[in-house]
């Protein structure tokens, strides 16, 4: 039976290597993601909350209504305790994203869903915080691996080509949205 495990890893290894020499010719992250068992996987924790959350939300080309809400939850403004609808794509990007990064380690979510009320604080704070941004409409999230630096995680959200990618250097995080696909920072 190991040796099964391993041979079988060791396909997907080879998958996944053949997807990161395809990246440029890819659409958007649904690319890198189809092939791969048919299942898609979040896995995240928040460190102001203390939650964590692992879950396959799509199989077999469906999303799974009752991951989704658990994700609308977990991705809620911790700071009012407003959920809203994520919209999937947003999870495939970081999904996409997580596994081309080759990590058992869930992402720390720092920012998911901001009421319009967090985001104007937010904006009074830092220069950094889009007036209109898409954490508002439950469509980005800004993401950190202890394992990966914060370059690897832009190079592998920019890949997927599937909406914006924003690199924080400084402080120590990767922004990643479905919205019109760019890129940013430094």
């Amino acid at each position: 039976m190991t040796t099964e495990l391993f041979s079988r890893r060791g396909i997907l290894g080879v998958f996944a290597a053949t997807t990161v020499a395809a990246a440029p010719v890819m659409a958007n992250a649904f690319g890198f993601l189809r092939g791969s068992g048919d299942i898609r996987r979040i896995r995240m924790y928040n460190g102001r909350t203390g939650e964590s959350i692992d879950t396959v939300y799509w199989v077999d080309g469906k999303y799974i209504r009752e991951a989704l809400n658990e994700i609308n939850i977990f991705m809620r403004d911790w700071r009012t305790g407003t959920a809203i609808g994520i919209d999937p794509r947003a999870i495939d990007v970081a999904a996409a994203s997580h596994r081309l990064l080759q990590t058992n380690e869930p992402y720390m979510m720092l920012s998911g869903y901001r009421s319009p009320q967090t985001n104007a604080m937010l904006r009074r704070r830092s220069s950094g915080v889009a007036r209109n941004s898409l954490h508002m409409t439950g469509k980005a999230a800004d993401l950190r691996l202890k394992s990966r630096s914060v370059n690897q995680m832009f190079k592998a959200a920019v890949s997927c080509k599937a909406g914006g990618v924003g690199k924080y250097s400084r402080s120590n995080f990767v922004h990643m949205d479905c919205g019109q696909v760019r890129s940013w920072g430094s």
